[in-house]
């Protein structure tokens, strides 16, 4: 049996929390500023967060390799399970010519890269979150993105920003649910509460988009629709989150704000329009590419189009049907759930630490129900098995170094937890008294870099966001939520996110060159929201927290 200790360098908490730090800060400086492959960075932090574990908390090194090895397998079940899935059914639209014909389909909404980015990045992978969550929105886009023109690392990138807004209710809310589960608070006035967060990052998020496409002169020309769907998805995710249903604010914000850019796009056009490849003056071609020319003189098929997009009305309608209540108890009965063998770990109270219990959920994880609907879209498509069984090998090798690099992290993210070194981290954290509604986010987005999951880091978290909102007076409720929220904004930084997303786009190794494009973003917001959950918790804007 091990029982975690929160100070055990010199009974210092601040120490103790230097030293607990270092494998994290290790990973994003060989990551970030060493340029050093995730794979590689990733099985060094391991290695790191081991001997920490072992010689500074004293947790037996049978132990801690037990967690890291429970850590690899919840990597690759469920989020690999669902990432691996999710790329074939794209590799099945590109064995059969249909991704071109979706392209060329998107591109008739509007031939402008900063509107192709919204809808897809921002307002499509809000769906995909929705539904799935994970790392599903950012394997789907950026390769959605690739296939409309755009430069793998721009791809990539654009991605990774996207996905921040959506993930507190992402797989059907359930970063919230778990969050009420570990806080004992209602899921529906802690969504509520989140409803009244994020929201506001929404607006900025789709300006930050056609900046990243078109830097400040695609904001000038085009702020109008990236302020129309940031508003309409804030909008549709607080009034669902409020007012309707906690695990639909994604799906109705989604399909809101995407409605509201095509309906805008039929009435008003840029000045100018922005390719990767050309800009294109006056609204009008100048000098047509041999894609557009050919879409003009050519139309793709009524039937072509629908195939087209047939694959991913699949998976929305196979995701929608498995939430239904009596559906998902049904298959819920295929869960297999028992303690990681070897594993017998006490919190700092003396209190049997949860993280040792394992979840196979065969059936409900949203990569099996990517599985079938990647067998439906097989039929649909007319593709025989043998040609899908390719796809499924070319889909394995892309993912090769991805698949390494998440079960690492993963790994690493279990062997703190177990260990104590993240609670160390969180408790430091804790101890600022009044100002810790300034800081509470940053708890939040620690925990998602760790882990890659909003959902883990309000399980890791949650709790303690309680208890020292009770310790400094402050709104629980607010601090919970915020401990969400400010997750989200972790997710673009995920060692395991920046895998996914390299992987998707054929730049596996360059994750150090996503990670320093995007952690500016990443801090960016992060301030915007600390400064918004310290306003809250005045009496300025205090009205905004449900009573």
């Amino acid at each position: 049996m091990y029982q975690q200790v929160l100070d055990p360098v010199a009974h210092s908490l601040a120490w103790s929390s230097l030293v607990a730090a270092i494998p994290l800060l290790l990973l994003f400086v060989l990551l970030g500023a060493m340029r050093v492959t995730a794979w590689v960075a990733s099985l060094i932090s391991l290695a790191v967060a081991i001997i920490v574990a072992v010689l500074v908390y004293g947790m037996p090194i049978g132990q801690a390799l037990l967690a890291g090895t429970e850590g690899a397998a919840f990597g690759f079940f469920p989020i690999l399970w669902i990432v691996i899935n999710a790329i074939w059914v794209y590799q099945l639209t590109v064995e059969t010519g249909h991704f071109d014909v979706l392209r060329r389909s998107f591109a008739r909404v509007s031939d402008d890269q900063r509107i192709q980015a919204i809808l897809i990045a921002f307002s499509f992978g809000a769906l995909m979150e929705a539904l799935a969550g994970f790392g599903t929105p950012v394997a789907v886009t950026s390769v959605m993105l690739m296939a409309l023109g755009f430069k793998p690392m721009k791809a990539a990138v654009l991605a990774l920003v996207a996905n921040t807004a959506p993930v507190a209710f992402g797989a059907m809310a359930t970063p919230i649910l778990t969050l009420a589960k570990v806080t004992e608070l209602s899921p529906d006035t802690l969504g509520a509460m989140v409803g009244r967060q994020t929201p506001i990052l929404s607006v900025l998020v789709p300006l930050a988009l056609v900046g990243i496409v078109d830097g400040w002169r695609g904001v000038r020309e085009t702020w109008l629709p990236a302020l129309v769907c940031g508003i309409f998805f804030g909008l549709g995710q607080y009034a669902t989150s409020n007012f309707v249903s906690v695990p639909l604010a994604d799906v109705v914000a989604s399909l809101v704000s995407a409605a509201a850019v095509v309906a805008l796009v039929r009435v008003w056009k840029p000045r100018r329009i922005h390719t990767e490849s050309t800009v294109i003056a006056g609204g009008a071609a100048d000098s047509p590419t041999p894609e557009f020319a050919e879409r003009v003189e050519h139309p793709d098929s009524r039937a072509d189009v629908v195939k087209a997009y047939a694959p991913y009305a699949i998976i929305i309608a196979v995701f929608v049907i498995c939430q239904i209540t009596a559906v998902k108890n049904l298959l819920d009965k295929a869960t297999i759930k028992f303690e990681w063998p070897g594993i017998d770990v006490l919190s700092p109270s003396g209190s049997p630490v949860t993280l040792s219990a394992f979840t196979l959920n065969l059936l409900t994880t949203p990569g099996t129900q990517m599985l079938v609907a990647g067998a439906l879209t097989m039929i649909v498509l007319k593709l025989s098995v043998g040609r899908g069984v390719r796809a499924y090998g070319t889909t394995l090798h892309q993912l090769r170094w991805a698949i390494v690099t998440v079960m690492a992290v993963l790994a690493l993210a279990f062997v703190m937890n177990l260990s104590g070194q993240t609670i160390t981290l969180g408790t430091w954290m804790a101890a600022a008294g009044g100002a810790f509604a300034l800081i509470s986010p940053i708890l939040g987005w620690l925990g998602v870099a760790v882990t890659g999951s909003d959902t883990s880091s309000n399980s890791l978290f949650g709790a303690l966001q309680v208890t020292a909102a009770n310790q400094a007076g402050l709104s629980e409720l607010l601090m919970a939520a915020a401990n969400s929220s400010g997750g989200v904004l972790g997710k673009m930084i995920s060692p395991q996110n920046l895998a996914i997303a390299a992987a998707a786009v054929g730049m596996n190794g360059k994750e150090g060159d996503i990670f320093r494009r995007v952690v500016i973003w990443s801090l960016v917001f992060l301030a915007l929201l600390c400064a918004l959950t310290a306003l809250q918790a005045s009496p300025l804007l205090s009205w905004m927290v449900p009573s």
